[in-house]
C-alpha cells in the first residue's frame, strides 16, 4: 500500500485487522488512579466511576497504533493487527470503563472476518472479556477484573437481504449503524451531498432489527435518514457517538437539534464523543466543551437520554506515528474539517473517564445524573432493545 494515497480508517482496519481474520460537588480530598500517573481525581469521581457500570458505546480494544502501522508497512509484520496484548489489557482493565463497543466501519466482505476477531477475544481472554449479547451478560462483569464487549458494525453493507440481519445476530451482531459517511441501498451517510433518507429496503431492515432485537444505530447518518429511523423504528434508536451540531459551527457529522429532540422522544440515548472537530470548530477545545455537549443534549432532550460514546481506542489518535496519522485524516471527506489535533484536551489518555466524571462534579451534576450519563442510560435502552 502506497503511503502516499489517502486511505481510511476503514481500509486501515480492513488492512491491519482483516487478513489475520483469515481472520479501541467537587470532594476536596484526591487520589491517583494508576501508580504510574500523577494525576489526581477526586474522591467523588472515583466512587462514582467504581461504583457504576460504565458504558462506552464506541471504543476500540485493541490500539489503533501498531494497526494503523501494520496497514503501512512500517511496524514489524504481525499475524493480527487487531489483538490485545496483556499490557492493553492491563490498561482496560484499569481505566473505569466496563462495556465498549468496538465496532468499526466495514464493507459487506469484511464484515463476517471482523466478527469472527470479535469473538476470538473472548475465547482468548475469557477470564477478562465476555461478549455482550443481553443484559444478563452484564451481571458476569467485575469492575477491575472483567470488562464487556458489544459486536457492533459502523454500517450495513453487509446486510444484503434482510435474512442477513438474523444470520449476523446469530453470531453475535448487537448493534448496526444503517450507513458509514457515504450513501448504501439502505440509506444515506452524513457527507453525503443530498439525502434521500431510509429507502424501502432500509425499512424493511430497519422492522427486521426491531424484530430480533438488534439496536439501530445512526450516529453516521445523514439528517434524513437519521430522522426517518426514528419515524419507522418501533424501538428506540441509538446514537452511540455523536455530538451537537450547534455547538460545534454546523459540522455535519453532529446530530441537529430536531435528531436530539427525537432521541428524546423515542427514549433513546446519544453518546457525546471527545473528538476535536466534533466538539469544536475553535480553540481551544477541552474537556469542559465536551461536558457543554452533555449540558445541551440534558437540556434539550433530557438527562436520561445522553452518555458517553468516545470514538476511539483508549489513547486517543493523536499517539498514532506517522506516516498512518496524516493518512487517516487525508481519507475523510473535507467536511469532516480535521485541525491539528484529532483528540479533545484533556480526553485523551487511558483514565479519560475520571476526567469527565470530576468535570460532571464541577458542572453541579448530581450523582444520580452522574451515574446515568456514565453507563444507566445506555443500559436501560439497551435492554428495551434487545428484548426480541
Amino acid at each position: 500500500m502506497s503511503i502516499n494515497k489517502p486511505v481510511s480508517r476503514r481500509a486501515l482496519l480492513r488492512t491491519a485487522g482483516m487478513a489475520a481474520v483469515a481472520f479501541p460537588m467537587l470532594n476536596m480530598s484526591a487520589h491517583r488512579v494508576f501508580a504510574a500517573s500523577d494525576t489526581k481525581y477526586s474522591s467523588r469521581a472515583i466512587d462514582l466511576v467504581n461504583s457504576t457500570q460504565v458504558f462506552d458505546m464506541l471504543s476500540i480494544l485493541a490500539p489503533l497504533g501498531p494497526m494503523m502501522l501494520a496497514a503501512f508497512g512500517e511496524h514489524p509484520k504481525r499475524d493480527d493487527g487487531m489483538a490485545v496484548s496483556e499490557k492493553q489489557l492491563d490498561d482496560i482493565l484499569a481505566c473505569g470503563v466496563d462495556v465498549f463497543h468496538p465496532a468499526v466501519g466495514l464493507g459487506a466482505d469484511e464484515a463476517e472476518g471482523f466478527i469472527a476477531r470479535m469473538n476470538a477475544y473472548a475465547a482468548e481472554h475469557p477470564e477478562k472479556l465476555r461478549r455482550i449479547d443481553s443484559i444478563a451478560d452484564l451481571d458476569h462483569l467485575k469492575k477491575g477484573e472483567r470488562v464487556g464487549y458489544i459486536i457492533g458494525i459502523q454500517n450495513a453493507d453487509h446486510f444484503r437481504e434482510v435474512d442477513d440481519v438474523n444470520a449476523f445476530y446469530n453470531v453475535g451482531q448487537r448493534v448496526s449503524q444503517l450507513t458509514y459517511n457515504s450513501r448504501n441501498l439502505i440509506g444515506t451517510g452524513s457527507t453525503d451531498r443530498s439525502d434521500g433518507g431510509l429507502s424501502d429496503f432500509g425499512v424493511a431492515i430497519v422492522d427486521r432489527m426491531n424484530e430480533v432485537g438488534m439496536a439501530v444505530d445512526v450516529s453516521h447518518c445523514g439528517d434524513r435518514t437519521t430522522l426517518d429511523a426514528f419515524e419507522v423504528s418501533k424501538k428506540p434508536v441509538l446514537v452511540t457517538h455523536s455530538n451537537v451540531r450547534a455547538l460545534a459551527g454546523g459540522h455535519v457529522r453532529c446530530k441537529s437539534d430536531e435528531a436530539i429532540k427525537a432521541v428524546g422522544k423515542a427514549g433513546s440515548v446519544m453518546g457525546i464523543t471527545g473528538v476535536r472537530n466534533f466538539v469544536s470548530d475553535k480553540e481551544p477545545t477541552t474537556i469542559d466543551n465536551m461536558i457543554d455537549h452533555i449540558d445541551y443534549v440534558a437540556k434539550l432532550a433530557g438527562i436520561e437520554h445522553v452518555g458517553v460514546g468516545s470514538d476511539m481506542d483508549l489513547d486517543g489518535y493523536d499517539d498514532i506515528p506517522e506516516p498512518a496519522y496524516s493518512a487517516l485524516k487525508a481519507g475523510y471527506n473535507a467536511k469532516y474539517a480535521f485541525r491539528g489535533k484529532i483528540d479533545t484536551d484533556g480526553f485523551d489518555h487511558p483514565k479519560k473517564i475520571f476526567d469527565l466524571t470530576d468535570g460532571l462534579i464541577r458542572r453541579g451534576y448530581t450523582d444520580d445524573h452522574i451515574r446515568m450519563v456514565l453507563g444507566g442510560n445506555f443500559k436501560r435502552v439497551l435492554g428495551e432493545i434487545w428484548k426480541a
